[in-house]
């Protein structure tokens, strides 16, 4: 059983960063394993979008088009956290930012929601003048 938290969001003004967290802990009682933690964000009146996603193997990472660039997906093994740092972030990238794990990571910015069955509640993301 994987438990994932998220921090970091808030109100941002167009050009402007946040970097987010990804912690990652197993339900006591269970052994601490997962293949890849992925990035999500969702908006209203769209769909869900794959943003970043890191193996948990290799260390492997892959991006979304829309945002290959700017942000920068990394981890932290000692504290079983993952990163992502957003830069010149746009009105676009408004959103709920969920992290999703044991899943697939993908190249070519391809992501596979239905194969993460762990999912965090999500932080909120404005970017805003």
């Amino acid at each position: 059983q994987l438990q994932l938290v998220e921090s970091g969001g808030g109100l941002v003004q167009p050009g402007g960063s946040l970097r987010l967290s990804c912690a990652a802990s197993a339900v006591s009682g269970f052994t601490l394993d997962y293949d890849a933690i992925a990035w999500f964000r969702h908006a209203p009146g769209k769909e869900t979008e794959g943003v970043s996603c890191i193996s948990s193997l290799d260390g492997t990472t892959t991006y979304a088009g829309s945002v290959k660039g700017r942000f920068s997906i990394s981890r932290d093994s000692a504290k079983n956290t993952v990163y992502l740092q957003m830069n010149n972030l746009k009105p676009e990238d408004t959103g709920v930012y969920v992290c999703a794990g044991d899943g697939r990571c993908y190249s070519g910015g391809y992501f596979v929601q239905s194969e993460y069955p762990y999912w965090g509640q999500g932080t909120q993301v404005t970017v805003s003048s």
